[in-house]
């Protein structure tokens, strides 16, 4: 059992590790941060100054800018998956005479999320130019607490629409946008915002039907070989009952890769799934994930009032119109007219 107490601490600290690294990266000056720096700071008394600087380099390049490294692994992640998949899962379920359009789903659900993927990596994701700049600040009202009429961007030397932010990876300012996804080496904008989205459902129905079919094989296999009602001979020579842990032990040794793929597909969809029901509040309620990050520095009232100064700035959202609108809005963005006519 001894494989099964340290691959078990082994997803805990990855579990940890992941829910650790979410947590603080949305704190500018988080305790992982100041962790980091403080590393940084000691091992460069160690580290040879080039080294450092080609190191230093590396980051930058790898996480500061547009890069297509992550691109490439997601798209190797998702080969290793569907290869294994198709090697080995599909042919056993295949003789255990599973229903075809079931062991076909996943490559059905695998062709929408590359369409998807290839529409929100190559779409315009709402890039404020010198042309469009004058339509698209009538589009959004300033709400005077997140946005405010009058501020220029630096770098794109523009006064910022309302609802627009500046993109460090990019070097542009952004319509609506939500966040840059280094997975699509791309910006989230007003107006990919709809293929994100489609990407982002499709990816977690890939994980998730995987997941199902895997786990129905292999309970499939449990069932036929009537293992449960078997016995086995511990280390100190005594008969005891099948139990769990020596089940999983048991398939682990023998589909090792089909279980190491369970477990990887089934972790995928809880991440993904938590960030779906994420992204889908954020969208019912009309909001970026920019926006809900600096709202949380505020306060919430029905009125939108600037208080005194002793007292804490009260943000309302004015660009939530109800759930059903907030939706249509994101698959049809509203023009320069339609928000005119609005405000």
């Amino acid at each position: 059992m001894d494989f099964l107490t340290l691959f078990l601490i082994y997803l805990c600290f990855v579990i940890a590790a992941a829910t650790l690294l979410c947590v603080c990266s949305g704190r500018r000056e988080s305790f992982l941060a100041r962790s980091v720096s403080g590393a940084s700071q000691v091992l460069s008394f160690v580290i040879p100054t080039q080294l450092q600087r080609v190191t230093q380099r590396a980051l930058h390049r790898l996480f500061h800018t547009r890069s297509c490294l992550f691109v490439v692994l997601h798209v190797a992640l998702q080969a290793a998956v569907y290869g294994e998949y198709t090697w080995e899962v599909f042919g056993y379920c295949w003789e255990l005479q599973f229903h075809l359009l079931l062991l076909l789903l996943p490559y059905l659900l695998l062709a929408g999320n590359a369409v998807c993927f290839l529409l929100c990596s190559r779409a315009n994701p709402g890039v404020v130019t010198k042309s469009n700049h004058a339509s698209l600040v009538k589009v959004y009202a300033y709400d005077g607490v997140l946005f405010q009429k009058g501020i220029l961007c630096p770098t794109c030397n523009m006064e910022k629409p309302a609802r627009s932010k500046h993109c460090s990876f990019c070097g542009r300012c952004v319509h609506r946008l939500d966040h840059h996804c280094v997975w699509l080496n791309n910006c989230i904008g007003a107006f990919n915002t709809k293929f994100f989205l489609l990407y982002l459902f499709t990816l977690t129905a890939m994980a998730a039907t995987i997941a199902v079919i895997t786990a129905a094989f292999l309970i499939r296999v449990v069932l036929l070989s009537d293992m449960m009602r078997g016995s086995y001979i511990d280390d100190q020579g005594q008969e005891r009952a099948v139990e769990i842990p020596f089940l999983i032990q048991h398939l682990f040794l023998t589909f090792p890769r089909i279980v190491f793929m369970l477990g990887f597909v089934i972790l995928l969809t809880l991440v993904l799934g938590a960030y779906c029901c994420f992204n889908l509040y954020l969208a019912l309620t009309n909001q970026t994930a920019n926006e809900w990050y600096k709202s949380r520095r505020y306060g919430c009232s029905h009125q939108l009032t600037l208080q005194p100064r002793d007292r804490q700035v009260v943000y309302k959202n004015i660009y939530s119109k109800g759930a059903w609108m907030n939706l249509k809005e994101i698959f049809n963005p509203p023009t320069a007219l339609e928000g005119k006519k609005k405000t």
